[in-house]
């Protein structure tokens, strides 16, 4: 039975950031980004998220739209990257979808994020390339698990495309269906066959799953960008809404070339504390979405009390880099509080790499965002992306971000 009842969160006792495996405590930032944070990352690869391989050679791309958007205000920009072919991969390309700002001539700051449903579906520029990937028949405008014309801009809320181009940044999506269907078919139907052996069928237990799979995908679209002479490299801000929060966090971990990283209700494998076993737990996400993690995740349904890392340990990761975690109050299925709290026993390494960290240790009124080097907001209103949401983010890149209308 889900719990949502405060009194009823067992006691536990979550692993220090600092320290070390062998009981060294971290008082350097040397420390921790030598020593401290490797351990972590191979703990997380190991027992959560899976190993990624890596592939060695950024993926060949190729522009195959651009034109003026937004009444002349932006440029679109469509780039479609090609993966590496076997005989046994279904997956062949992701398409990025770019809109730049036509008013700032210097390369631009970039939000980057993964989308539910195809592309076209962020804005109704009919200019979009309908994706010609699966799609689960639960969005609207999708038959027979393929995109159609009804579903373009069906979820233009989520992504406020006007206001991100009028302050200034860029935006880019990908599909995430188009790296990997979400859905279990053994790991057949995405880009994990281009990664096997010639005797291998499925990944290992400590290899990745779906989600190892999307953030693998934001970084070799990142790898584009430092091509793209109208992009800043140097300032790609990675977001995520819900499990695409979750390959969001495990992405700005892994790379350190994100500049900052936005979880939007991530919930439980994102931001949330896996030990408070509140709302949604590591048994009850790894039976509903069995090809999302690593299998070795499998080992803590109703065991969190063993595991070596908890959710905390994944946003000191993130640091010294910016990080914005967000929840909403109709949400409890991703543990607002449990996401407040991660970033609050995260701010130890914060404070220690950056000297800043997240403002308060009480939980905040609604919609009274708190904006630090962690920064944190809980809005009214149910799971998904609003308006009040971008505003605090565009508001909390502008703090972090700099010279962003140069």
């Amino acid at each position: 039975m889900t719990n949502y009842d405060e009194t009823k969160v067992p006691q536990y006792e979550l692993p220090c950031p600092l320290t070390c495996m062998d009981g060294t405590k971290c008082i350097t930032p040397e420390q921790w980004f030598h020593v401290r944070r490797p351990e972590l990352l191979h703990l997380f690869s190991e027992n959560i998220y899976g190993k990624t391989p890596d592939l060695g050679n950024p993926l060949r791309a190729e522009i195959i739209e651009e034109g003026l958007a937004l009444s002349k205000r932006a440029l679109r920009r469509q780039i479609r990257l090609f993966f590496p072919q076997k005989t046994n991969t279904t997956a062949t390309h992701m398409d990025i979808l770019c809109y730049m700002p036509n008013q700032i001539k210097s390369p631009v700051p970039l939000f980057l994020g993964l989308n539910f449903a195809g592309n076209h579906t962020i804005h109704a520029d009919p200019s979009i390339l309908l994706t010609s990937s699966w799609i689960d028949e639960k969005w609207e405008g999708v038959v027979d698990h393929r995109a159609t014309e009804k579903s373009r801009g069906a979820q233009a809320l989520r992504w406020d495309v006007d206001q991100i181009i009028e302050r200034g940044y860029g935006l880019a999506t990908i599909y995430y269906g188009d790296i990997d269907p979400d859905f279990d078919d053994d790991y057949q139907n995405g880009v994990h066959p281009i990664f096997y052996r010639s005797d291998q069928k499925r990944p290992n237990d400590d290899e990745c799953g779906s989600i190892g799979a999307w953030a693998w995908g934001l970084s070799r679209a990142l790898d584009y960008f430092h091509t793209d002479e109208s992009i800043d490299y140097s300032r790609v801000a990675v977001f995520g809404h819900s499990r695409l929060g979750k390959a969001a966090l495990w992405a700005g971990a892994c790379d350190e070339r994100f500049a900052l990283v936005i979880s939007n209700e991530s919930g439980c494998g994102g931001a949330a504390l896996s030990r408070r076993c509140y709302g949604e737990t590591v048994k009850s996400i790894n039976e509903r979405f069995p090809h999302w993690f690593c299998n070795n995740f499998r080992k803590f349904n109703q065991n969190e009390n063993n595991l070596p890392i908890d959710q905390h340990q994944l946003i000191a990761l993130i640091a010294p880099r910016p990080i914005y975690i967000a929840s909403a109050f109709d949400d409890q299925w991703a543990d607002p509080k449990g996401e407040f709290l991660a970033g609050l026993y995260a701010d130890n390494v914060y404070r220690l790499t950056s000297n800043d960290g997240l403002p308060t240790k009480e939980f905040p009124p609604l919609e009274q965002a708190i904006m630090g080097r962690i920064s944190y907001h809980i809005r009214r209103g149910r799971h998904g992306v609003m308006p009040y949401d971008w505003n605090q983010f565009l508001d909390f890149s502008d703090s972090n971000i700099p010279e962003i209308n140069t």
